[in-house]
């Protein structure tokens, strides 16, 4: 049962005050609140969202400490995240948890984890050249167990489905959450559900999900309609809900960024670049940024720019406008992922977007397929949504909103053999110009010998 505490924290409070009174039980190390009302909950409170005024919950911990309870210096957590590296006999394999202090204290044996997260970056001169950015990264979040970044998320958020012992857990997905529920949930031993939009979900995430044992709904109707309806449950039957909103699947999804900031030494780049559907990774990226400069990790903050697909783009849309209304579409866009027409993170990214002085831009099917192709051919690949950051990139750069040479981090949120159907599809289509397309031989070296040729000449 759910039982509404008074809210003596600041509005504003990035960490738990020193001293602070009056929290729930169980609250010591962190605690969920209310980003509308400021209702506080416990920190093992299964609620969806805020009970008094239905309000999304956002997590806040105690700022790291050392064993005399004192707080630590930025210098001394960056030690202690180095020393929590997975390259170390006494380190995390988890590129997740190595930030446990700053993602879910004392979370100790209750942790399921694969392990995931420590994804690298990549610098490619050819998407370098393409989009214009020479101090482009990208950072693969493909390379996670189940090929996406949502099994950072999932890591934590199954983590709290046995730290309060969930009898179930569901989701509602494009396909991507659903693998990672799917997996996650299997390996803690929790029946799991996912509710994913019949003959919209991509043939390689289906399997996953299948594959992993999930039950999956075939729901009639798109992605919005399926998160409604998974929220209902949520609250009528008492399933622990894992979508983007729960506050858990935040702190998890926020490890992107503090992994980045790691890897590039703590120099913060100048703009994040990120697809968005749902808005989750918006706002986890921001609330990412938002500690670390707290906590003195960083000094600088960096623009966050999140691209939306022009079908699927109400977010863009309302930016434009300084986000004075908020939009619905009905969403249509061969980017699967982020084929999402009524956000539920939108609050929460409207303030990841103001704090870093943002920016969200859309991007047509055609160009993040161009994006997706280029990608593609430099030999690092991704699914068609994560294609949208550097579509946008190159868009930024064309309108002199990022320069040459600025160090720019692109995240790619998928592995390329989500949506295989979509891949054999565009590579045969004969309108396409940079198709490529399988060439039938006869069984000759000659046969060979020809195709070589005209590849050469097609190269030079």
């Amino acid at each position: 049962m759910t039982t509404p505490m008074s809210h003596p924290l600041p509005a504003n409070a990035v960490f738990l005050p020193a001293g602070v009174t009056g929290l729930p039980d169980g609250a010591v190390q962190s605690v969920q609140r209310c980003a509308a009302c400021g209702q506080l909950l416990s920190p093992l409170d299964a609620a969806p969202d805020c009970p008094t005024c239905g309000g999304l919950l956002e997590i806040i911990h105690r700022a790291p400490v050392d064993e005399f309870d004192a707080p630590l210096s930025a210098n001394a957590i960056k030690h202690r995240f180095s020393q929590h590296c997975c390259a170390l006999p006494m380190g995390h394999a988890s590129g997740v948890w190595r930030f446990e202090s700053i993602v879910m204290p004392g979370a100790g044996d209750a942790i399921v984890s694969h392990p995931e997260g420590n994804t690298p970056l990549l610098s490619r001169p050819a998407i370098s050249r393409y989009t214009g950015c020479d101090g482009l990264l990208i950072k693969h979040e493909g390379h996670n167990p189940t090929g996406s970044f949502k099994d950072r998320g999932m890591t934590v958020g199954t983590t709290q489905a046995v730290r309060i012992g969930a009898s179930a857990v569901a989701c509602a997905s494009t396909g991507n959450t659903s693998a990672a529920l799917a997996s996650y949930a299997a390996q803690a031993g929790i029946p799991g559900l996912v509710f994913v939009p019949a003959g919209k979900i991509a043939l390689g995430k289906l399997a996953q999900t299948l594959s992993y044992g999930a039950r999956t709904l075939l729901v009639k109707g798109d992605f919005d309609e399926c998160l409604r309806l998974v929220q209902q449950a949520a609250r009528e039957l008492g399933i622990y809900l894992l979508n983007s909103i729960n506050p858990w699947r935040i702190e998890g999804q926020k490890t992107i960024v503090f992994e980045l900031l790691q890897q590039l030494g703590w120099n913060a780049p100048d703009f994040i670049v990120l697809p968005a559907g749902n808005l989750g990774n918006t706002a986890a990226f921001g609330k990412a940024l938002r500690e670390a400069k707290e906590l003195g990790l960083i000094t600088k903050v960096p623009r966050l720019v999140s691209v939306q697909a022009a079908g699927a783009a109400p977010f863009a849309r309302a930016f434009r406008e300084d986000f004075a209304t908020r939009y619905t579409v009905q969403a249509e866009t061969i980017a699967t992922a982020i084929r999402i027409g009524d956000p539920a993170s939108w609050d929460r990214a409207v303030r990841a977007i103001r704090e870093t002085d943002g920016v969200v831009i859309s991007a047509t099917d055609d160009e993040i397929i161009d994006a997706k192709v280029t990608i593609d051919g430099a030999g690092v690949g991704c699914e068609p949504a994560s294609a949208a950051s550097v579509a946008g990139v190159r868009q930024l750069v064309r309108e002199g909103i990022i320069r040459a040479s600025d160090t720019v981090v692109a995240v790619l949120t998928g592995h390329v053999l989500k949506d295989p159907g979509m891949l054999v599809e565009l590579h045969q289509r004969a309108d396409y110009a940079r198709a490529n397309r399988p060439i039938e031989i006869e069984a000759t070296v000659s046969a060979v010998e020809g195709v070589l040729r005209a590849t050469r000449g097609s190269a030079s």
